[in-house]
């Protein structure tokens, strides 16, 4: 292989390095960064509420039309529906991996409004709602009241006005929610006085609907030979509390006016009570952002948080944001770990080669030959739409000590050559290249051929490796280009032959070498007697590599397997359950004294309880969930770790909460799966059997689960058995007096 012309030519073998790492730079600067490739399905969430219908009712008139409809959307892969008490509807369909989330969208809203004829009509009145979206969260943040000045309320409405349509503007946030409610005018009816007057809440309705109106009146003047035309105003939807009591509910000939304060007190409220939240015991509300499928989460983040930070400068006194979660903190945790490995295996390198080469000018030519080949693997990287993620930078950990075989074997042939005799460094590179150009090449296509083929892999696991065996190939590919132009034109240019008869200076450094090539030399004897032996003993040999294949094949069976390992996130999520009909002063009770247990642990830096939400329950009374942030890594030891931590707490929570399940797990280690990094499973009833009947099956299936010893807990939120009255209308009866059914059903 004639490579004359690199060699010859040093500025064209440098201009082309340098175009590289050019290239490659630019790219390292707008090439996204995330923990993980982008391997969680599209998601698109479907949502809607059915006020005062219980699960059953969501269930049977919302989801099951809903879902009649979705099913069979192009490139869905499967869908889970949820139905709480509280009345809500949520339905989230998994798209397979490559689908348009754009389209998914398009697709399912599509089928949404076929169904919008066989929903109830308080439902399509509220309205269902279609979004794309990850099921991971982005960030958790809370705006709480550090002096303790303000109300839940106005915290909750502060942060659904002003923060969070800010939020939901950032580019790549699919969804925020308020862990809240909105602001809403309370009236509290008194039956007693409503019967002395013979009304009913179906009249004060009407009341509302004829005086709390926005209406369009018109104008006068128009076509009325006038000198003015006047536009007519109404004065609109009420605002004050005082303006709904001096509504008219009734109005007699002789001047009386029954007003509807008479009959009700009325107040500025919430539009329901099923939330309450509290940062480090405090009044706060939790905000929940989602990502949009397909953008890069940690620039979305990091936008996220620079908003916060400006959104807060402008807060009322008092009110600070608190971050209780944040997917950017581990990952750029991470990848400092990542870079400083890379760093030292750099040094090492550069170290090992100096040690066996003994020559700084020969040292010098690998140690700028890998990163040339390490800072243009980015630019190829960007080319084919990968990012800067754990996987691609642990690659580029593994290939600096791959990428350097090539150099060296460039510097050594020329070395080789010049031992030979030769005077000139030109001329010993273009020989050694002659001769160890086809084998470089050859030896960088089988090393290649090792990894390529990983890319061809699909599912999960072909993303993950597929971005880790493209990036290893790459930068094996791209030092081949270094030996074949950059490496022999440096030799050229940096190496010298030897000079005969030259006396050499005793110095550290000659004595260094000389005693580490008396060493080495020592350990190459004995390693070539051991080989003999083994040539000599062909069975031990062959014996030898026969056990070592069992022992492998041993090891893979018994050794325990996993997709990623668990690390240490520096959070840990809380569940709290209580027992169906738990109220939400109750459930408020248990919270703060699991509250209190979290605060006392050293290695907690803030913890955020939500009263009336589970992370993997839903929405209810009885449920509550804890976000709870650790200190940074630097600040806690090796006994603080999230797992000390999580055991920790754990323990002592069983110990004193003894009527209610509380529930701690770590975040998921890849975004977009689960709520949790521990195995879920979905139980699916295809008998069409009863929810009691399959609750029992699902204990039986959670007591076998128990039973077995490789899992440590199983626990289900699945429960029918809240307590509920049922209500048997006499129609008969409703029409002796005048009434019908639904008359009693809206009363009530």
């Amino acid at each position: 292989m004639k490579l004359d012309r690199f060699i010859n030519r040093p500025v064209l073998s440098t201009v082309i390095s340098i175009v590289i790492v050019i290239l490659g730079i630019l790219d390292l600067l707008t090439l996204p960064i995330t923990q993980y490739p982008d391997i969680a399905p599209p998601t698109v969430s479907v949502r809607a509420t059915y006020t005062g219908a219980n699960a059953q009712t969501v269930l049977n008139s919302v989801i099951a039309p809903l879902e009649d409809q979705i099913n069979g959307v192009e490139n869905m892969m499967y869908m889970t529906s949820n139905a709480s008490n509280t009345g809500a509807a949520d339905i989230s369909i998994y798209f397979k991996q490559g689908t348009n989330p754009d389209m998914a969208a398009v697709n399912v809203q599509n089928r949404v409004s076929m169904a919008q004829g066989l929903l109830p009509a308080e439902v399509t009145k509220i309205g269902v709602t279609t979004q794309k979206r990850q099921n991971s969260m982005l960030i958790v943040f809370a705006v709480y009241d550090a002096e303790d000045r303000y109300d839940q309320k106005f915290l909750e409405n502060y942060a659904k006005i002003n923060l969070i349509p800010e939020v939901q503007r950032v580019p790549g946030v699919g969804d925020a929610n308020v862990l809240g409610t909105d602001y809403s005018m309370r009236i509290w009816l008194k039956p007693d006085v409503m019967a002395q007057y013979k009304l009913v809440p179906n009249d004060v309705a009407t009341v509302l609907a004829e005086q709390n109106v926005e209406a369009a009146p018109g104008s006068f003047g128009e076509q009325g030979d006038q000198t003015f035309q006047y536009t007519i105003r109404y004065k609109g939807r009420l605002q004050e509390a005082e303006e709904f009591q001096n509504m008219v509910v009734k109005a007699l000939p002789d001047g009386e006016v029954l007003r509807l304060k008479d009959i009700a007190d009325i107040e500025l409220g919430r539009l329901t009570y099923n939330f309450t939240n509290k940062v480090n015991g405090h009044n706060a509300v939790a905000c929940i952002v989602y990502q949009m499928a397909g953008t890069n989460a940690t620039e979305t983040i990091n936008n996220i948080q620079d908003l916060l930070v400006r959104s807060e400068k402008t807060m009322p006194p008092g009110m600070k944001v608190e971050v209780s979660m944040n997917a950017n903190d581990f990952l750029y945790a991470s990848i400092h770990e990542v870079i400083k490995t890379l760093l030292e295996a750099f040094i090492l390198v550069f170290i090992v080669v100096y040690i066996f080469l003994q020559d700084l000018r020969s040292t010098l030519i690998p140690a700028i030959a890998i990163p040339v080949a390490l800072i243009g693997t980015f630019f190829l990287l960007s080319l084919i739409g990968f990012s800067i993620n754990l996987l691609t930078l642990c690659a580029m950990v593994l290939a600096i000590t791959i990428v350097v075989d090539d150099v060296i074997v460039v510097v050594e042939g020329v070395h080789a050559k010049l031992d030979q005799g030769y005077k000139s460094a030109k001329l010993a590179s273009i020989d050694a290249m002659n001769e160890l150009g086809g084998a470089i090449v050859s030896i960088t296509l089988v090393m290649m051929s090792v990894f390529i083929p990983v890319s061809f892999m699909g599912g999960t696991a072909g993303t993950f490796y597929r971005q880790f065996g493209l990036t290893m190939a790459i930068a094996i590919g791209l030092s081949a280009l270094n030996a074949l132009t950059l490496s022999p034109a440096l030799c050229a240019m940096f190496l010298k032959p030897q000079e005969e008869h030259a006396e050499k200076k005793t110095t550290f450094v000659s004595r260094f070498h000389t005693s580490f090539n008396t060493a080495y030399n020592s350990l190459l004897q004995s390693y070539k007697k051991r080989v003999l032996f083994f040539i000599q003993k062909k069975w031990l040999a062959f014996g030898t590599v026969i056990a070592s294949i069992a022992l492998l094949v041993f090891f893979m069976q018994v050794t325990p397997t996993g997709m990623v390992p668990n690390e240490d996130t520096g959070t840990i999520m809380g569940a709290v359950t209580l027992p169906p009909g738990t109220s939400m002063e109750r459930t408020q009770q248990i919270m703060e004294r699991v509250d209190s247990l979290i605060a006392s642990d050293p290695a907690v830096k803030s913890r955020t309880a939500i009263t009336g939400f589970s992370f993997i329950g839903g929405q209810g009374p009885s449920y509550g969930s804890f976000i709870i942030k650790l200190k940074d890594w630097d600040e806690r030891s090796m006994t603080q770790s999230s797992d000390v931590v999580y055991a920790s707490l754990f323990m002592r929570v069983q110990k004193v909460v003894k009527d209610a399940q509380v529930l701690f797990f770590t975040p998921p280690m890849i975004p977009g799966y689960s709520a949790s990094s521990d195995i879920e499973l979905n139980m699916q009833d295809k008998t069409g059997g009863s929810l009691d009947r399959f609750f029992s099956v699902s204990k039986d299936y959670m007591a076998a689960l128990t039973a077995c010893p490789e899992i440590k807990s199983a626990q289900t939120t699945f429960n029918p058995n809240f307590p509920q009255y049922m209500i048997d209308i006499d129609a008969a009866a409703c029409k002796k007096v005048g009434i019908s059914p639904s008359d009693i059903l809206a009363t009530l």
